[in-house]
């Protein structure tokens, strides 16, 4: 029989654990609206995710990975379909002759264009039900505990 631990949450860390299950709940919510924002365009938010992630400038797929906190091969995957869709290309690597880089195509810029717009117009509207202060107190708070979980990880 597993003896449940004697430990206990100081004050901070079960309101951090709180913070950490919203974000998990949170994470899905935006998943599957960004799916309804963009399913009549074919468009999955994973690949769109990959889409916007090589809007300035093309990277290879682990780069991409790493940036989103994804696994290599989950995006390489994304990044296969959309390569087949016609949204990316694989170009040659200066840095890396294995490593290919992942770039939008004409196709995909044009379609990444009216995601935003859509996205703008979504996350205006969102926004509209909170002020920005607490918004950037959100994201001031958010980051600071990514920043804390990648410090654990070193």
């Amino acid at each position: 029989m597993t003896k449940r631990s004697d430990k206990k949450h100081t004050p901070s860390g079960a309101v951090l654990t709180e913070l950490i299950l919203e974000t998990f709940r949170l994470n899905g919510r935006l998943l599957a609206a960004g799916d309804d924002l963009t399913g009549d365009l074919g468009l999955s938010s994973a690949r769109w995710q990959v889409m916007g992630a090589i809007e300035e400038t093309p990277l290879p797929v682990a780069q991409i990975a790493r940036n989103m906190g994804l696994t290599r091969q989950a995006v390489q995957r994304v990044a296969n379909v959309l390569a087949d869709d016609g949204m990316v290309a694989f170009a040659e690597n200066p840095d890396h002759r294995r490593a290919k880089l992942v770039r939008l195509t004409a196709t995909g810029r044009s379609m990444l264009k009216e995601v935003s717009r859509r996205q703008i117009e979504w996350s205006n509207r969102l926004a509209a039900r909170l002020s920005t202060d607490a918004i950037q107190e959100a994201v001031t708070v958010l980051r600071a505990v990514r920043q804390g979980v990648e410090a654990e990880k070193q």
